[in-house]
């Protein structure tokens, strides 16, 4: 068990690796029960969130206690077939997910603007 600790001490991960997973194309009908024993089998989980929305059906978030078992689970799991559906899994990057939001809201303030002083371009 120490050895497995020193090793993964000594080992350094691509900066994307986190303990998040961001997975896509989920059957609608997946449970959270299901979910867990897919995911469970590659560590610790800390927390599930499965899409409920017409938006975020077939999505899910994975968190995991440990990063090396999201990398492990990443790694094993892209590409798995649930129920003749191939899974997509990515690590959760903040920074793209909001990008959309940040250039929506920024299209409606130039809207505004341009309504304000009647610009047509």
């Amino acid at each position: 068990m120490a050895l497995a600790m020193q090793r993964k001490a000594n080992v350094r991960l691509p900066p994307e690796v986190n303990r998040i997973l961001y997975v896509r194309n989920l059957p609608y009908k997946i449970t959270a029960e299901e979910m867990y024993d897919i995911f469970g089998k590659y560590g610790a989980i800390r927390q599930i969130r499965i899409g409920n929305t017409p938006e975020t059906r077939g999505t899910a978030f994975v968190v995991y206690e440990d990063i090396f078992d999201a990398k492990n689970a990443c790694d094993h799991l892209s590409g798995f077939n649930v129920c003749n559906r191939y899974l997509v899994v990515l690590y959760y990057q903040a920074n793209k997910a909001f990008k959309k939001v940040e250039t929506d809201k920024k299209q409606e303030e130039i809207e505004k603007l341009r309504k304000k002083y009647n610009l047509n371009t």
